[in-house]
């Protein structure tokens, strides 16, 4: 058994989906490892990630309209030190995952055919987010 770790640092430029498949499955072909898990940790608390459609934007559009109007601005939140913003992306990220789990399988993510990993930033101004993988296999 093995395993590798690598920080993959991702800017955004406000609130979105940004993709960083490609990376992933770049650490993971470098890796060389057959069949594993790789895990994906981001290490931000207003931030989250999701495996999502990456053939269609609207499906990314349609999901940042969700997320804005389950929690929203304008709430009488308790915690607004950071700004409007930052409450309501707390809600966001605690309502999706900071780590998700792929499995690999003869050296490729076994992502489905429109499927890719995004790093959903739920804050309004650009950001430096950190994200962890940890690959485990044979």
């Amino acid at each position: 058994m093995k395993q590798a770790f690598h920080n993959l640092t991702i800017p955004t430029k406000g609130s979105g989906l940004y993709e960083f498949t490609d990376e992933a499955d770049a650490f993971v072909r470098g890796e060389k490892i057959a069949d594993g898990l790789l895990t994906c940790f981001v290490r931000h608390t207003s931030a989250s990630l999701v495996i999502q459609e990456n053939a269609d934007p609207d499906v990314q559009k349609d999901l940042r309209a969700f997320f804005a109007a389950i929690a929203t601005r304008g709430m009488n939140y308790r915690h607004t030190a950071e700004g409007p913003d930052d409450m309501p992306s707390h809600v966001r990220a605690a309502l999706t995952q900071t780590s998700i789990g792929i499995p690999l399988r003869h050296g490729k993510l076994a992502l489905g055919t429109w499927q890719g990993i995004y790093l959903f930033e739920h804050r309004d101004a650009p950001h430096r987010r950190e994200v962890m993988l940890h690959l485990l296999g044979a």
